[in-house]
């Protein structure tokens, strides 16, 4: 930042954005430096210097913190969401205590707010000064919103806060249960490491556990684990407790819901997942990283209440809202959704690209394909 001005450097789906003036242009590698290089447009060049700052254009600018951000509205909260068709979507999102509408998938507007249900947008860019107007329900949620004269209707997108998101399975849990146990775990050739799972619980006392798969409260509304545990291989179990006591000297701690999981529960997942929402799921021919004991399911709880952070999306919500860059809702929930995912990766963590909350630990593959139930877990390994 430099006097009023800014600008945002973000990572999407393996590319990197520059957000300026609220447009955001993706940058390709250039030599030593960066260029603004889309279809849209071409040519400001970007290069990194030492001490956390970067040349944008003629002006040099320094990295500054990204402070918590405050709750946005509470008006608000009933015209977040998405709006329009699949092939033309318009986002209205809070951002820096302002509603903005993300429009066209790379102009971001701040708006103006006229009334309860009328905004206005600024006096410059694709809608200069043209207004949007919302329909609300009786509960207070837009249901459409009339932008720059286009009428956008409200697009279903994930579940309601605090609702468990959930399928119809393609067959019936306990016929998917019977074949997924008599089958095989995929051959694997290689050297694999011994495993050695560490029982999470015995980590630190103020890390949080609601194992949603040892409850009917998940996705197929059905129980597949005894016992409402976790466990990691031990590199990965001690990156998670460095992530866990980073976290605490802000405030936040680790809610898990899931780690190891054996490979028939992976099963009877993909077999009970229709096609189209298969992204959320692991193929079990390959194996998941869950299986390795490897990967980790969680979110942030709020250490003064003990109560979880409300995020853009729910836990395995399969909805665009996972995505770990997905650009809708609170500036607050964004930046929870970030700091989950900067202190992970600090401790050798990798977010999986279609789930904000599931990170795999860098040396997954270095482990075998389990199958092993809670209770076949040798109780020394568990509890070293």
């Amino acid at each position: 930042m430099r006097g009023g001005d800014s600008v945002e450097l973000t990572e999407r789906e393996s590319h990197l954005y520059l957000t300026r003036r609220d447009f955001q242009m993706r940058l390709r590698a250039r030599g030593d430096t960066l260029v603004v290089d889309d279809v849209l447009s071409h040519g400001l060049r970007v290069f990194p210097l030492e001490g956390g700052r970067i040349v944008v254009g003629r002006d040099t600018l320094e990295r500054v913190p990204v402070p918590k951000p405050k709750s946005a509205a509470a008006g608000w909260q009933g015209l977040i969401g998405e709006y329009g068709w699949e092939h033309n979507t318009l986002y209205i999102r809070e951002k820096d205590g302002r509603l903005h509408a993300l429009i066209e998938w790379f102009f971001d507007y701040p708006l103006e707010q006229i009334s309860e249900n009328v905004f206005r947008f600024p006096n410059w860019g694709l809608y200069d000064g043209e207004e949007l107007v919302f329909s609300r329900d009786a509960r207070g949620r837009a249901t459409q919103v009339r932008a720059a004269s286009v009428l956008f209707p409200r697009r279903a997108v994930g579940t309601e806060a605090g609702e468990t998101f959930r399928i119809i399975p393609r067959r019936p849990v306990a016929e998917l249960r019977r074949e997924a146990l008599a089958a095989q775990p995929p051959q694997e050739t290689g050297e694999f490491r011994a495993p050695d799972l560490v029982d999470l619980a015995t980590l630190d006392p103020t890390i949080k556990f609601d194992i949603r798969y040892a409850t009917t409260n998940n996705f197929m509304s059905a129980v597949f684990y005894d016992h409402p545990r976790a466990f990691l291989q031990r590199p990965a179990a001690e990156g998670l407790l460095r992530a866990h006591r980073k976290l605490k000297e802000q405030g936040y701690g680790l809610l898990i819901h899931d780690a190891y999981r054996p490979w028939y529960v992976t099963k009877m997942f993909w077999e009970a997942t229709p096609d189209s929402q298969r992204i959320f799921v692991a193929d079990p021919s390959k194996g998941s990283r869950h299986n390795r004991g490897a990967a980790v399911d969680l979110t942030l709880y709020d250490l003064k209440t003990g109560k979880p952070v409300e995020m853009v999306g729910g836990y395995d919500e399969f909805s665009d809202r996972s995505y770990p860059n997905y650009p809708g809702g609170t500036s607050l929930q964004r930046w929870q959704r970030e700091l989950l995912r900067d202190v992970m990766e600090e401790q050798g963590f990798t977010v999986y690209e279609a789930e904000w909350w599931h990170f795999d630990y860098g040396e997954w593959q270095k482990y075998p394909i389990l199958n092993l139930t809670f209770d076949k877990i040798p109780a020394g390994t568990a509890r070293k």
